[in-house]
């Protein structure tokens, strides 16, 4: 495999570190700016959706620029948006400092899919997405545990000092390792939302949203539920943290494998039950911390493993507008987070954090559902038909 993939997951290390690190320090936050744990949940809800939606827009809007440039303008911005986190003095401008990189990273993100994509053979497609998802599964690893150690010595802030400083180390190696990479023919949005005329398309994108809204209903309030749940201190949700994203990085790696060796169809089908198995059993394993962490691994290697094996179906299943569905996807899955963000708060409001993963659970059923539905539809029709047909 093109060993450039492994620069562009660096790239998506970084972004996937700045969207989620700031769930493991919701508690500071809120005790901070003087804000409910809700509310300060927001913050991740605000960065997915701004995500979600500036995806596609700027990917469409960019098309005509040379990539590596691209990437190292759009990672300055990047750079700029975390320093303004990092001043941050209140809960308004730390909210437009999640918006201004949730912007930017989304396009990195984007730039970092299509790219490796492109630039490996077929057969190997499914574990250069993997790669790259690997690299945001990777910041849960080293990038929320490192920043939930920092936020907790030296303040919540001070972890986007930290990815301001990783931004940097990753335009130094696109500037020295990617070489140019001219951009494809511009599509615009309108034809892009035309490709989800097709029943098994739109289907597919459905299920990475509720897939994500199922995961991140418990996912974005992990903190809380350790420490009210398991009675965790600050020490241990940091080595739980760990755990957890070591799983995840095992878990994008074999995902991709699985989508290469057994189809996407089959693997896509797998992961979701043995998921659903595993987010319900969470509530009922609190009372063993060892039992816990064996279910919170299955949890969390399975929450990254999909992703490699729904985007690969995507690009099997429509060929002829592959981009444009990796683009699409991207968006489905940040809404999905901003809708789970969302649903765990009015969860945790309305009752407690330990009926968050039997909700979320529930989004996981409709997901297979959908799943089930996109793959027994039948081939997806041509460019000319996907995008033109009215």
């Amino acid at each position: 495999m093109n060993k450039k993939v492994y620069l562009l997951a660096i790239v998506s290390f970084v972004v996937g570190t700045v969207e989620l690190i700031i769930g493991g320090l919701l508690d500071l936050v809120a005790d901070d700016l003087g804000v409910s744990l809700g509310q300060a949940g927001l913050l991740i809800t605000i960065f997915s959706v701004v995500f979600g939606i500036a995806s596609p827009i700027l990917l469409t809007m960019t098309a005509r620029y040379e990539r590596k440039q691209l990437t190292l303008w759009t990672l300055l911005i990047f750079f700029l948006g975390n320093l303004l986190a990092f001043w941050s003095p209140n809960y308004s401008v730390i909210m437009a400092a999640r918006i201004f990189t949730a912007a930017s990273g989304s396009l990195l993100v984007v730039l970092a899919v299509t790219i490796a994509s492109s630039i490996v053979k077929a057969e190997y497609r499914g574990r250069a997405i993997g790669t790259i998802f690997m690299g945001i599964s990777g910041s849960l690893v080293l990038g929320v545990p490192i920043g939930l150690t920092i936020g907790n010595a030296f303040g919540w802030r001070a972890p986007f000092l930290f990815i301001a400083i990783l931004t940097l180390a990753s335009m130094l190696a696109v500037a020295l390792t990617l070489g140019k990479i001219e951009p494809k023919p511009v599509i615009s949005i309108k034809e892009q939302i035309r490709t989800l005329k097709d029943q098994k398309i739109f289907s597919a994108q459905l299920t990475s949203f509720l897939f994500l809204t199922g995961h991140l209903t418990l996912y974005a309030y992990l903190t809380p539920f350790l420490k009210a749940e398991m009675g965790l201190s600050a020490t241990w949700v940091s080595i739980v943290y760990f755990i957890f994203g070591v799983a995840a990085v095992t878990g994008g790696g074999i995902g991709g494998s699985l989508s290469d060796r057994f189809g996407s169809e089959r693997s896509i089908i797998g992961i979701i039950i043995a998921f659903a198995v595993a987010i319900f059993m969470i509530p009922f394993v609190t009372f063993s911390l060892p039992l816990f962490l064996v279910v919170m691994i299955i949890w969390s290697a399975l929450s990254w493993a999909i992703t490699p094996a729904q985007q690969n179906f995507l690009i099997t299943s429509a060929p002829e507008t592959s981009d444009i569905q990796q683009s699409l996807n991207n968006s489905a899955l940040h809404f999905g987070i901003a809708a789970g963000s969302s649903v765990g708060g009015m969860v945790i409001g309305q009752t407690s954090v330990v009926h968050n993963a039997t909700v979320g659970g529930l989004f996981i059923l409709f997901a297979l559902g959908t799943a089930v539905f996109s793959i027994t539809r039948g081939q997806v029709a041509t460019r000319q038909e996907a995008i033109h047909d009215s």
